[in-house]
C-alpha cells in the first residue's frame, strides 16, 4: 500500500494486495455450474434479514446555482444518540453476516499462519552508532521499539502491548533518538487514535522518564545539541465552544527541556508567533535542527499541500527573547523535499521539471532563482534526498522500480545497486554517520534491510529482518499498461501464479489510490498468499493522482481533473476482463482512505464491472469532507465548496451524491474506525445508508466498524488479520465461490428495534 500520507487521509510520514478449462465438452457444464453458484448466492442472501433500517431526513443545499440533497446528514452526529445506535446496529449486523460465511474461519486461519510466521520491521534509524527500529516478531501482536549495538543481541526498549487497558490497546506512532542515541522520545496513542503523547526513555536501561506531552499527534520531534531538549509540534487546546474542524488548526512549535512541565515550554514558531511570519489557521508548524549545520529551520506545511514555506535562523538565535525568522523559500519554489549540510541547502523541486531536479543554494546567500543544479531532471522521478556525513543519497522511481543514487559533496553522481529484481522502498540516513540503511522490497519476495558502506561501495544485510519462511517461488509479478479513456497509458502491476491460464475465471482483486502525489510502490505482504493460493490475482492500478510519473501525473488526477483517477481504475478493470484474467462476476475493487473517491467513483459509474467492492475507511462524501476534523487541511488537495471550481470538483468526485436509486450495485463492504482522525466515520456511514437504500441487485451492503481502531495506523496484527479475512471472504462470497456461501443470518431484531 502507499506508504501512506503525511496528514493526508491515509499514514503519517503513508503507509494503506488461478483454474483450468476443460477443452472437450466441459464448457457447457462449467457455465451451468457457475450460473447455479451465482443463483445460490442470491438465494442465500434473500433468505437473510435486511440490514437495520435507516431514517431519511433530507437536507437540501444550493451551491452556485446547483441544488444537492443530503438524505443522511443526521448520521454525521454519530458519537451519541440515534447516530451511535445506528452505527452499532450496522456493525452488529455486519459481524453476524460475516460469521455465517463457511470458508471465513479457514481463510482466517491461513492468514494468521502466514502472518505469524513473519517478522515485520520498519523505520530503522542510526544514532550514536546504534540501530533503532520498530519490529513485530512472529509472537508479537504489535510493533515494539528495539535497539541493536554492533554485533550484540538486540534489546527491547518499549513494548506497547503492556499498556493495554480496559480492552483498549496502545501503539507507537513515531520515535526519535537523541543525537547521541542515549535517549529516545516517542509518541504513543490508544485505540489507533494517533492522538500521541510524547514520552522519553533511556536507551541503556529502557527507563521511562517523567516527561509527558499531550496534543502531540504530529510530533515532529527534533533533538537539539546537548541532548537535553528538543523541538516539537503541539496542537492547540480545544475548548467546548470550538468547532470540530479546529482539531488540527493553529498548531505551534515549542522547545521542551527535559524534566520541565510541558505547559511551560517555550513557543518559538507557528501560529501567532510573529506578524513577520504569516501562518494560516490550517498551516502545521514545525521547527527542526540537523546536526552538521548551524541553523534551525521553521517549516509551514499548508495542510496536505506538498509544497511548503520554510524559514531559518542561526542556531544561537533560538534562545533569543524574540526570534527573527528569515524566509528561505515559499510555495512558488515548488520544493517538496530538502536537506542541508553546513551552509549548503539541497532542494528537490518540480518547478519547470515535472520529474524533479535537485538544486543547491546556501543559507548565507539564499537565491533559488540562481541556484546550482546538482542533480538534473531525467526520465526517473526523484522522490527523496537525504544527507549523510559522506554525501547526499537519492531515491528515484524508475518505471515503478525504486532505485538509489549517491551525490558526493564534490558533485559526482553514482548509482547504487541493491540486488536484481529488488526495489528501494526507503532510505534512512544520519547526518553524522556515513552510508545509509536501505529498505528493499519486491512484489513477491521478503523485504530486507541493507546497510550501504560508501568505502566498500557494497550493500550488506543487517539481519534485523529475517526472511519470510514461506515459499513464494510459484508466484510472479507482471507489469503491463492499459489505455485510459483519454488515451493515456496506465501502468498496472499484476501478482499471480506462474503460468497463469487466461481463462477469465480467476478471482481478481484490483487496488488503487491516486492522491497527494503518492506513488503505489512495490511491497509484499505474506497474507496475500491466502488469496493467491486460491488461484487469485492481485492487481495494482497506478492511476493518475499518484506520483508514479512526477508532478504532471499527480496534477492530472487532482481537483477538477479527478475523473482521470476514476477513468484509469475503470480502464484497469476492463483490461483484466478483456485479457481474460477474470470476468465481471469474479472481479472486485478496493480503495482506502482518499482511494474511497476512486472506488466510489468506479462503483457508481460502472457497477457492471464489479461483483464486489471494498471501501476501506474511505472518503465517499467529498462535499462534506471539509466539515470533518481532518477536513480543513485537505482543502489543499480536494478543494472547498466555498468557491465555484472547488464545489464543481468536489461534487464530481462525491460518490455519495452519485448513487442512483434502482441501480444494481455490486456487493459492497465499507469499513470505519471509531477513533479515526483522518476520515470521519460519517463518510462510511452515509455511503452505507445511501447504497442500502438504492441498490436493486439484492447484493449486500455492509458496514464494519472497529471500536478499538482509527485509520489503520496503530492497529494490531490480530486486527489486521481479522479485517483482511473478513474483507476477502466477503469478496469470495460475492464471486459465488461455493466455499464462501453464507448460512442464513439471524435476524437483527435488536438492531432494527433500535432504529424505530
Amino acid at each position: 500500500m502507499p506508504a501512506r500520507e503525511p496528514n493526508s487521509l491515509l499514514a503519517q510520514e503513508y503507509t494503506m494486495i488461478n483454474f483450468s478449462f476443460c477443452p472437450s465438452g466441459g464448457a457447457t457444464r462449467f457455465h451451468i455450474l457457475v450460473a447455479s453458484l451465482y443463483l445460490c448466492a442470491a438465494c442465500a442472501l434473500a433468505a437473510q434479514s435486511a440490514p437495520p433500517a435507516t431514517e431519511r431526513q433530507d437536507v437540501t443545499e444550493v451551491f452556485f446555482g446547483q441544488s444537492i440533497s443530503d438524505p443522511y446528514r443526521w448520521l454525521e452526529n454519530w458519537r451519541d444518540g440515534k447516530g451511535a445506535e445506528w452505527l452499532k446496529a450496522q456493525d452488529t449486523y455486519t459481524r453476524s453476516a460475516l460469521t455465517t460465511i463457511p470458508g471465513r474461519e479457514k481463510f482466517l486461519a491461513r492468514v494468521k499462519a502466514l502472518d505469524t510466521a513473519s517478522t515485520h520491521v520498519r523505520n530503522a534509524q542510526v544514532w550514536g552508532g546504534k540501530i533503532f527500529y520498530l519490529k513485530a516478531d512472529p509472537t508479537a501482536d504489535n510493533v515494539k521499539l528495539y535497539v541493536k549495538e554492533g554485533n550484540s543481541t538486540e534489546r527491547l526498549l518499549l513494548d506497547p502491548e503492556l499498556l493495554t487497558k480496559d480492552g483498549v490497546h496502545s501503539s507507537i506512532d513515531y520515535y526519535q533518538p537523541s543525537l547521541d542515541g542515549v535517549l529516545v522520545a516517542y509518541g504513543i496513542s490508544a485505540g489507533g487514535s494517533e492522538n500521541s503523547i510524547i514520552h522519553v526513555l533511556e536507551t541503556a536501561t529502557a527507563k521511562v522518564m517523567p516527561d509527558a506531552i499531550d496534543r502531540a499527534r504530529f510530533g515532529g520531534v527534533s533533538w537539539l545539541p546537548g541532548n537535553k531538549a528538543f523541538l516539537y509540534n503541539r496542537l492547540q487546546k480545544l475548548t467546548p465552544d470550538m468547532p470540530r474542524t479546529a482539531f488540527e488548526q493553529r498548531s505551534r512549535s515549542y522547545v521542551h527541556e527535559l524534566g520541565q512541565d510541558a505547559e511551560q515550554d517555550r513557543f518559538v514558531f507557528g501560529y501567532g508567533y510573529s506578524p513577520d511570519v504569516r501562518v494560516d489557521d490550517n498551516d502545521l508548524s514545525f521547527a527542526s535542527y540537523t546536526p552538521g549545520s548551524p541553523y534551525i529551520l521553521g517549516l509551514l506545511a499548508h495542510g496536505t499541500q506538498n509544497e511548503a514555506t520554510t524559514y531559518y535562523i542561526p542556531l544561537d538565535q533560538l534562545n533569543s527573547q524574540h526570534i527573527s525568522w528569515k524566509k528561505l523559500f515559499d510555495v512558488d519554489a515548488a520544493v517538496t523535499n530538502f536537506t542541508f549540510r553546513n551552509d549548503d541547502v539541497y532542494l528537490m523541486t518540480h518547478k519547470n521539471k515535472s520529474r524533479y531536479e535537485v538544486i543547491r543554494t546556501s543559507f548565507k546567500n539564499p537565491d533559488l532563482a540562481h541556484a546550482t543544479v546538482v542533480v538534473p531532471a531525467s526520465e526517473v522521478v526523484i522522490q527523496e534526498v537525504d544527507v549523510a556525513s559522506d554525501g547526499i543519497y537519492l531515491r528515484d522511481l524508475d518505471g515503478g522500480i525504486g532505485r538509489m543514487r549517491r551525490l558526493s559533496f564534490d558533485g559526482k553522481i553514482e548509482p547504487i545497486a541493491v540486488g536484481k529484481g529488488l526495489s528501494v522502498a526507503d532510505i534512512y540516513v544520519t547526518p553524522t554517520e556515513p552510508g545509509a540503511m536501505v529498505h528493499v522490497v519486491s512484489w513477491t519476495t521478503s523485504p530486507t534491510f541493507l546497510r550501504y558502506d560508501p568505502k566498500s561501495k557494497a550493500a550488506t544485510e543487517t539481519g534485523i529482518q529475517p526472511p519470510i519462511p514461506v515459499d513464494t517461488s510459484g508466484f510472479e509479478a507482471e507489469e503491463v499498461k492499459t489505455k485510459s479513456a483519454d488515451g493515456t497509458m496506465i501502468p498496472l502491476s499484476l501478482i499471480h501464479a506462474k503460468n497463469l491460464a487466461h481463462d477469465g475465471n480467476h478471482p481478481t482483486h484490483l487496488i488503487g489510490y491516486g492522491a497527494y502525489g503518492i506513488s503505489f510502490d512495490a511491497y509484499f505482504d505474506p497474507i496475500w498468499l491466502a488469496w493467491l493460493e486460491r488461484g487469485g490475482v492481485i492487481a495494482i492500478a497506478h492511476v493518475r493522482g499518484g506520483g508514479e510519473y512526477g508532478e504532471d501525473w499527480y496534477r492530472a488526477g487532482y481537483k477538477l481533473t479527478k475523473q482521470h483517477t476514476i477513468d484509469d481504475f475503470i480502464a484497469s478493470a476492463q483490461y483484466l476482463i478483456e485479457h481474460k484474467y477474470t470476468s465481471p462476476q469474479r472481479l472486485s475493487g478496493e480503495g482506502t482512505s482518499a482511494g474511497g473517491i476512486l472506488i466510489g467513483g468506479a462503483v457508481t459509474q460502472r457497477p457492471d464491472l464489479f461483483a464486489g467492492a471494498l471501501i476501506r475507511v474511505g472518503c465517499s462524501n467529498a462535499t462534506r469532507m471539509e466539515f470533518t476534523p481532518n477536513g480543513p487541511p485537505n482543502i489543499a488537495e480536494f478543494g472547498s465548496v466555498a468557491d465555484a471550481d472547488g464545489f464543481k470538483g468536489l461534487y464530481a468526485m462525491d460518490a455519495y451524491q452519485h448513487v442512483k436509486d434502482g441501480t444494481a450495485y455490486p456487493g459492497v463492504l465499507l469499513t470505519a474506525g471509531i477513533n479515526d482522525p483522518r476520515v470521519d466515520p460519517s463518510q462510511a456511514a452515509k455511503m452505507t445508508a445511501r447504497l442500502q437504500a438504492a441498490t436493486s441487485s439484492k447484493k449486500p451492503v455492509l458496514l464494519r466498524v472497529d471500536y478499538d481502531a482509527g485509520h489503520g495506523m496503530g492497529s494490531t496484527r490480530a486486527q489486521h488479520d481479522l479485517e483482511y479475512a473478513d474483507e476477502m471472504s466477503f469478496l469470495l462470497w460475492q464471486f459465488g465461490d461455493p466455499d464462501f456461501q453464507p448460512r442464513e443470518v439471524a435476524k437483527s431484531s435488536e438492531g432494527n428495534k433500535a432504529m424505530k
